[in-house]
């Protein structure tokens, strides 16, 4: 096991330096913390080497936000095993700014020694900001042994409480109020759920439920329809535990044949069935240290889920996560350290009830249950959603094609985005774009586009329009005016009058074109009543 000692450079380290470099490194000193009057004997080698001549460290890593020549130089001084881990930080007490600097500094020593390694940090150089996030990331993520400087004595210093043991609990068994604060975020804000889009209670909600769970190994169960981002909320969930820099394996159940589904799960050694022609390796073994995820859980043949729910169950003195797997043909137990994330697009319960889903295992699946909202739950979000869809669509075609032009939405399509029901949820959503793009042959998406790719697709647009027939006497202008002149009404009484936001509501360019369109349809402040 190597020592690792983890540090930020600080003002201290520089005026230690300072009294026993060259005159171009003391003028540079100079210019970075001002006048250096002469140490006090008992603080002259400043954190850093106090603590190197208490303590022997295999390698140390310190992260340096000053110029080159004179990190160099402290390195020299320090006469030890120094990796400089240069950063620029504009604001040394801004914990956003802060926060991803610590993060990768822990995370380039966990890249280069694996497990094989003991985290060292000292608290004593740095502005507090930079200290409180190597104690909180030193406590969690990166289990660390802390040092502190004071007066030339170097000493292991104890943080008198444990996040996980003490914090944690408490907040996982907190109330709904605890809930609320933490979907006072959208989602893009928190590590981890940063590409689940959103804005909507509804998703704030699930993602408030997903973040508490992230932190514990306990298995959840994703509920939804199809199509409302349960893989992804998984992949998130694991970006958001302890697990992540683990594997994340992902295994529809309902994609493979029952019988190899066993073999996909445990594995098997060759020979132990036709067509075993050699040994392979299972998702659980593939998953060990990290995530696996059981897509359409509810599909498992009845026989799979025997065997799944002996696999999870608890090892008396063991921590939860931890399986006991024999693989088809073997006789040999291997042990494997998974969390679980289930997801089912069917109610589960009903299922056992009528004794097609074992109800002992979905007790083991659903510790805690989280159920996913659907598309038309959250309007708020589908133009958040269609925007970034079609971003990427455009994205994808302009690799592809050379002098692709990219596609934007009409305002009319992004009402009728908005409004539509959507029973397929987002990938409905998506296929509709995607068919939109495709058959677009000008730069504009108009709203004909969405209806005919929903059409196409069988779907119907909106459950209130009928496309079979043309009444007669129809004046298809006068239609599309009346519900330009509906709409209209309704996004002035939504902004009280206010024509750039009423534009902006719209999907219009600008207020004068809003004004235009309310004079021409002789439009006289209905929105007041």
């Amino acid at each position: 096991m190597k020592n690792i000692l983890l540090s930020w450079i600080g003002h201290a380290d520089l005026k230690a330096l300072h009294s026993y470099t060259t005159p171009t490194i003391k003028n540079k000193i100079e210019s970075i913390v001002g006048n250096v009057s002469p140490n006090n004997k008992s603080a002259a080698n400043g954190p850093i080497k106090t603590l190197l001549n208490s303590y022997s460290f295999d390698h140390i890593y310190l992260i340096n936000n000053y110029p080159q020549q004179v990190s160099n130089a402290l390195c020299k001084w320090l006469s030890a095993s120094v990796t400089l881990i240069d950063v620029s930080v504009q604001n040394p007490t801004d914990y956003v700014e802060l926060y991803p600097i610590t993060c990768a500094a822990f995370e380039q020593i966990q890249k280069k020694f694996k497990s094989n390694y003991e985290q060292s940090v000292l608290l004593s150089p740095g502005t507090p900001s930079m200290v409180s996030l190597l104690v909180l990331l030193g406590k969690t993520k990166y289990p660390s042994t802390f040092y502190q400087t004071y007066d030339g004595k170097a000493w292991e210093t104890k943080i008198p409480f444990d996040l996980t043991l003490d914090v944690l609990p408490e907040l996982l068994s907190g109330s709904s109020a605890l809930i609320e604060h933490l979907t006072a975020k959208s989602p893009k804000e928190l590590q981890g759920f940063e590409n689940i889009i959103g804005e909507s209670s509804a998703i704030r909600y699930a993602v408030g439920r997903a973040r508490k769970v992230a932190i514990r190994d306990v298995s959840v169960l994703l509920a939804g329809e199809s199509g409302t981002g349960k893989e992804l909320f998984a992949q998130a969930i694991h970006a958001a535990s302890p697990r992540r820099t683990k594997p994340f394996i992902a295994i529809n159940c309902a994609a493979i044949p029952k019988e190899l589904l066993e073999s996909e799960l445990f594995g098997h050694k060759k020979g132990s069935f036709t067509g075993a022609l050699q040994d392979r390796i299972g998702a659980f073994q593939r998953a060990n240290g990290g995530t696996l995820f059981l897509d359409e859980v509810g599909e498992c043949p009845f026989e799979v889920q025997a065997k799944l729910l002996r696999v999870l169950q608890p090892i008396n003195g063991e921590k939860s996560s931890l399986r006991e797997i024999t693989p088809l043909g073997s006789m040999a137990v291997e042990k494997v350290d998974v969390r679980i994330i289930s997801a089912t697009n069917r109610d589960l319960l009903p299922l056992s009830k009528s004794s097609l889903f074992r109800v002992d295992l979905f007790y083991r699946l659903a510790t805690i249950s989280i159920k996913l909202p659907l598309l038309r739950e959250r309007r708020a979000d589908i133009i958040l959603i269609a925007e970034a869809l079609l971003q990427k669509i455009n994205s994808e075609f302009s690799a592809q094609e050379p002098g692709y032009r990219d596609k934007y939405f009409s305002g009319s399509t992004k009402i009728f985005i908005k409004q539509a029901d959507w029973p397929g949820n987002v990938r409905e959503l998506q296929n509709a774009i995607i068919q939109a793009v495709v058959m677009a042959d000008g730069e504009v998406i108009e709203k004909d586009m969405i209806v005919s790719a929903l059409l196409e697709a069988g779907q119907s647009s909106n459950p209130e329009e009928s496309y079979d027939d043309i009444p007669e006497a129809f004046d298809i202008e006068e239609h599309i005016d009346a519900i330009r002149r509906k709409f209209i009404v309704i996004a002035m009484a939504k902004t009280r009058g206010v024509k750039t936001h009423a534009a902006q509501l719209l999907g219009l360019k600008n207020y004068q074109t809003l004004d235009a369109q309310i004079k021409r349809l002789n439009i006289q402040n209905e929105w007041d009543t």
